[in-house]
């Protein structure tokens, strides 16, 4: 993605966070677009009091990337659909909780993109009610994708990670 559409994205995400905007769905027929952040739904999303016009400036102009938004999690039917056709198996995850990719906040994560990993390993931990869960890896391979944002809230079944098997 150039840095101007990478700008573009910046700016819609921008944009959404300062008037509070908790949740923000766009579908054109060659891009969709969902961004969801954590939190309470503000109450400008709920009043309108919202600029329409710079709102649909910068929508028009959102890159078809946009549905990668680090900012939030984002469902990509394309990369699922590939995930499936090369039998990619999914880590889901076993409670509702908070996402966290590494032990403790500024430390390496337990696992990155291109890793090998075996079954049994650490691959994050999922914090439910005070209590740090490690969720550990059901197979040997390669980590080909991380899902969540960590952080992030994630919900019982939801998938965290994608292997490839051996």
């Amino acid at each position: 993605m150039d840095g101007t559409k990478m700008q573009e994205l910046r700016e819609l995400v921008e944009f959404l966070k300062a008037n509070e905007i908790a949740e923000f769905d766009m579908e054109q027929p060659d891009l969709k677009v969902r961004i969801k952040f954590a939190g309470e739904p503000a109450p400008a999303a709920a009043s309108g009091g919202i600029d329409l016009a710079q709102l649909s400036r910068l929508v028009s102009s959102a890159p078809a990337a946009a549905a990668a938004a680090p900012a939030a999690p984002v469902a990509d039917t394309s990369a699922t659909a590939a995930a499936s056709a090369e039998k990619l198996h999914e880590v889901k995850s076993p409670i509702v909780g908070t996402f966290y990719e590494s032990p403790a906040p500024g430390a390496a994560p337990f696992v990155q993109i291109g890793d090998q990993v075996e079954a049994g390993q650490v691959l994050c931990i999922v914090e439910a009610m005070k209590l740090m869960n490690e969720i550990e890896s059901d197979v040997a391979g390669e980590v080909v994708r991380r899902i969540a944002s960590s952080g992030q809230p994630v919900e019982y079944g939801q998938p965290l990670f994608e292997i490839r098997p051996r």
